[in-house]
């Protein structure tokens, strides 16, 4: 899932030229889907696990992006709140990352997939396990 750092959209006026990369995008994509309500996290299989627990924040971890010069399509991968509705949470993180994409970039957002990895059952679950222990 790893993605070069590409220039995705250049543009130039009288002062110079405009570069945003990549993982900027990406970054955008998983800032705007954590911020809805109903989202526990992103998914960003094992080596994403890995770099957490050695202490550093993927803040574009679950995020994949295909960009051309003027659009994008983003693949998200989330863990969802148990009791939340997927379908609405699912709806919300599609709006919001197209949004903040297209506000923040200038990009034209054509497609925002969400891919449901897991339910997050919170603190409740731990709270159980270590009972039944």
């Amino acid at each position: 899932m790893e993605q070069q750092d590409t220039t995705v959209r250049e543009e130039k006026n009288k002062l110079g030229s405009i570069r945003i990369a990549d993982e900027v995008v990406r970054i955008i994509a998983g800032l705007a889907a954590t911020e809805v309500p109903g989202v526990a996290g992103m998914s960003g299989g094992v080596v994403g696990g890995i770099a957490e627990r050695l202490g550093r924040k993927n803040l574009s971890k679950g995020v994949k992006v295909e960009v051309g010069e003027k659009e994008a399509a983003i693949d998200l991968y989330v863990l969802i709140d148990y009791g939340s509705r997927i379908p609405d949470v699912a709806a919300n993180i599609q709006n919001a990352v197209k949004n903040a994409i297209e506000k923040m970039t200038g990009l034209t957002v054509v497609e925002v997939n969400v891919n449901v990895q897991g339910v997050d059952f919170g603190n409740g679950l731990d709270e159980e396990e270590n009972r039944v222990r």
